[in-house]
């Protein structure tokens, strides 16, 4: 008995190369065809970034590390004043610049 199983070209092309692909069977209930579906697996798609890691949690916001970037955000707002809004960053920036300096010299 010979079965049909239907792919895309994306699966099989892998297959060609010799690859292996995760996925799962499914037969069509209407037509009776069998297809297979890969799972979609985000470092196989072309364009895949791994998620940003957060170096430090600050006062008022974060420090992330991204792949290409070191990304510094912090929100305050605005009705506590001008002076106490810069104070916040300036500690804020402060901690952050420790928190990478210091995992800079444990790695």
């Amino acid at each position: 008995m010979i079965k049909k199983i239907e792919l895309s070209e994306k699966i099989l092309s892998r297959l060609v190369e010799g690859k292996s692909v995760e996925g799962s069977l499914h037969r069509d209930e209407w037509t009776g065809e069998i297809t297979f579906k890969a799972y979609n697996r985000k470092s196989r798609e072309e364009g895949y970034v791994k998620p940003e890691r957060v170096i430090a949690i600050t006062e008022t916001g974060w420090l992330k590390e991204s792949a290409q970037r070191i990304k510094f955000f912090s929100s305050v707002k605005k009705v506590v004043g001008a002076v106490k809004v810069t104070c916040a960053m300036k500690r804020d920036l402060n901690m952050a610049t420790d928190e990478l300096l210091y995992e800079e010299i444990n790695q």
